[in-house]
Parts: structure tokens; C-alpha cells; sequence
């Protein structure tokens, strides 16, 4: 370690600068920053699954209304309007029935309540939504991204390895991101080798964003001069 004559308070120091990153838009912001993608993948999904004049008749009928819904819903979310937003959201929930667009409205609802900080409600929303076993693959993937982000300060490392770790395994869109909630989860555990170890397999992948793979190289920097 680095000559320090408070080791302890050097490494509480570090761990509070990550907390502070997650309190920024990088973490909890996920869905904001994905939800697009994600809904444009559900529409290509249904395009490839019906005809296109029964796919179009049913998204002017039904969709538009829906996804018009949905956008007042968000709307009020941005003017701050956050009981107003959730009780929109709570409505689409049940006119939607079992679909994509009611399991859409539950996930906007848990990030509504994290943005008020929220975390207990919050989390059991997105607990509840990935028990269920009819739901979107891509969405509860989303869901477990986010839950594990709500939890980093107040749950066991091994908790969270246990909930990550399916989507690493995967090698799939989600395991870079997956990694890197995982090496944070390793920081709040003090364990900094293991910290190292996640960061350096994000900047070693050839999948990851290159924002990402940045990030981790700026982290094993740090996490070097730490260990030191």
C-alpha cells in the first residue's frame, strides 16, 4: 500500500470518490441511456413476427396509443412531476395487460423511484419483475443491470457476483457493463485485486464500447497507484 500513515482512511476516501460516481448518470442512468435501443429491438422483433399489414393496423390502433402514453408518462418524469408520472405508469400497467409496453411501464416506474432516491422501493419493483418468468429477456436483463447498480452500497459482494454473474457468462451485450458494476461491487468490498482483475477484462475485450474500455483503463490506473 501506499505510505500513509491512515491506510484505512485512504481506502474509505476511494471508496466514498466511487459512490460518488455512481451517484452521477453514468450508473443509475442506464435505462435512459439504453431504453431506445431496447424498444427498437422489441419493434423489430414484432415486425419479423407478424405480417406487415397486421403488424402496421396494430401498431395504429393500439401502439400509438400506448407509446403516446408512455411519452406523457416520461414527460412528467422530466418536469419532476413524479407522482403524476407514476400514476400514469401504475394505469398502463393494467391497459397494457401482458405485454412489452406494461413490463416497460414497470421499469420506468422503479427508475422514477430511484430518481427520488428511493432505493428500497425501487429495488423490489425490479426484485419482483426478475422473478417473473414472462417477461422480455433483453428487459430483465436491463432490470438486474439497475437493481445491482441500487444495491452496490448495502448488499455482500457475493450477492451481487450471484446476481451479475449470469450475464457475464453470457458474453453477450450486457457482460462489459455487467464486469464493471461487478469491479465497483469489489471496491466497496475492499478488494482491489479483484477490482484490477474485472477492470483489466473490460479493457482487454474487443466487445465493449470503447467509452467503457476507457473507463477501465482510467480505474486500473488508479487502482494501481492504490495498491502501491
Amino acid at each position: 500500500m501506499k505510505k500513509n500513515s491512515n491506510p484505512q482512511n485512504q481506502e474509505d476516501a476511494f471508496i466514498l470518490e466511487v459512490n460518488e460516481e455512481l451517484k452521477n448518470d453514468r450508473i443509475r442512468d442506464i435505462w435512459n441511456r439504453y431504453g431506445l435501443y431496447i424498444i427498437a429491438f422489441v419493434a423489430i422483433a414484432l415486425t419479423a413476427a407478424v405480417s406487415f399489414e397486421t403488424f402496421k393496423s396494430w401498431h395504429d390502433k393500439k401502439y400509438q396509443k400506448i407509446s403516446d402514453v408512455y411519452a406523457v408518462a416520461v414527460a412528467m418524469q422530466n418536469q419532476g412531476k413524479y407522482d403524476e408520472s407514476l400514476r400514469i405508469l401504475q394505469d398502463l400497467e393494467k391497459n397494457a395487460g401482458n405485454s412489452i409496453y406494461e413490463q416497460l411501464a414497470i421499469l420506468q416506474s422503479a427508475n422514477i423511484l430511484a430518481e427520488q432516491d428511493k432505493m428500497t422501493e425501487a429495488a423490489e419493483i425490479l426484485q419482483k419483475f426478475i422473478a417473473r418468468d414472462d417477461v422480455n429477456k433483453s428487459l430483465r436483463d436491463v432490470a438486474t443491470i439497475k437493481l445491482a447498480s441500487y444495491q452496490l452500497e448495502n448488499k455482500p459482494y457475493a450477492d451481487i457476483e450471484a446476481m451479475l454473474n449470469p450475464l457475464i457468462a453470457e458474453n453477450g451485450n450486457w457482460t462489459a457493463i455487467a464486469q464493471e458494476m461487478l469491479a465497483m461491487a469489489a471496491i466497496y468490498a475492499k478488494n482491489f485485486e479483484q477490482a484490477q482483475e474485472l477492470y483489466g477484462k473490460i479493457a482487454a475485450s474487443d466487445n465493449a464500447p470503447e467509452e467503457l474500455k476507457s473507463r477501465a483503463k482510467d480505474m486500473l490506473l488508479i487502482l494501481e497507484e492504490e495498491t502501491k
